[in-house]
């Protein structure tokens, strides 16, 4: 690839998805659009270049997706999902005793490992969640791999990644070599395709928020302009969950850590929260714990 492709390549990427590569980054270019050019029928990633610069928005979309699209498992990292079942969840059912609803957004969805993940440690609540409603927002730049996690059907390597094999057993059924996640969990996550480079508050607040290993790939000035705009979609009381790589100190004071939990942070501001707040989406989630 030659070097004014590679500039091309990597402006279009930080004006579209935020994704900003250093100039040592051609490899992982290559590693993703060599498979893409030839899918699309070209010889190579000069050719795909020359029909984005001419124009081809499907060209561009699909260019996008390939270089966004990030590796995911079930309950990947482990430690977050132990934050929300032992400090996150306990601490928002006191808090939301009143209203008995509360919002959560994965702000990168990808192929819905993450999300059902969540889902599937609710239903592991049980009793505990009966009569509230819990709604599971998922979003990704991605249309290709929201579509996946629409869909709940993984393979054998998929399932086998972080998911324990009682929460296979109970909660997927097989299909030759695939597995699909029952109909009850694929109901709790509703799904939306978004950029978290344009505005996002038509989504609502949300008491909790999970934003792992995405921010991490953004340059220090989106990174604080996202913060900002995150804060801004939380209640005061809620969580922000992050990545193990990724933190708010150093960048902005609009979140602090939460002390002894790695990775997790809540608003700075003292806005109480409100029992309308939930109310501005359609109720189309399932309720949890029936």
């Amino acid at each position: 690839m030659n070097p004014p492709d590679y500039e091309y390549l990597r402006k279009l990427l930080k004006d579209h998805s935020g994704l900003d590569l250093s100039a040592d980054k051609q490899y992982l270019i290559e590693s993703r659009l060599l498979p893409l050019s030839r899918k699309c029928g070209v010889s190579g990633i000069g050719e795909l270049v020359q029909k984005m610069r001419g124009g081809s928005s499907l060209i561009i979309a699909q260019v996008v997706e390939a270089m966004t699209t990030n590796e995911t498992f079930f309950f990947r990292d482990r430690v977050p999902f132990e934050h929300f079942r032992d400090t996150i969840m306990p601490e928002m059912l006191k808090a939301r005793a009143g209203r008995k609803s509360i919002r959560i957004w994965c702000a990168a969805g990808s192929t819905g490992q993450e999300p059902y993940s969540l889902a599937m440690s609710l239903k592991e609540m049980g009793a505990a969640l009966a009569g509230w409603r819990v709604e599971i927002i998922a979003t990704d730049l991605s249309t290709e791999v929201l579509e996946k996690s629409k869909s709940g059907i993984y393979s054998q390597f998929e399932v086998q990644r972080g998911l324990p094999i009682q929460l296979l057993v109970k909660y997927f059924k097989q299909n030759g070599e695939l597995w699909q996640i029952n109909p009850e969990l694929r109901a709790m996550v509703q799904h939306r395709q978004l950029n978290l480079l344009h505005d996002f508050s038509q989504l609502g607040v949300f008491d909790i928020l999970f934003c792992r290993n995405v921010l991490i790939y953004f340059d220090q000035d989106t990174k604080i302009s996202i913060f900002g705009r995150l804060a801004k979609a939380m209640e005061g009381d809620g969580f922000l969950v992050l990545g193990a790589a990724e933190t708010v100190v150093g960048l902005t004071d609009v979140f602090k850590p939460f002390p002894d939990r790695r990775g997790l942070y809540r608003p700075s501001g003292a806005r109480a929260a409100s029992p309308q707040a939930a109310t501005s989406m359609p109720k189309i989630a399932a309720m949890a714990g029936r």
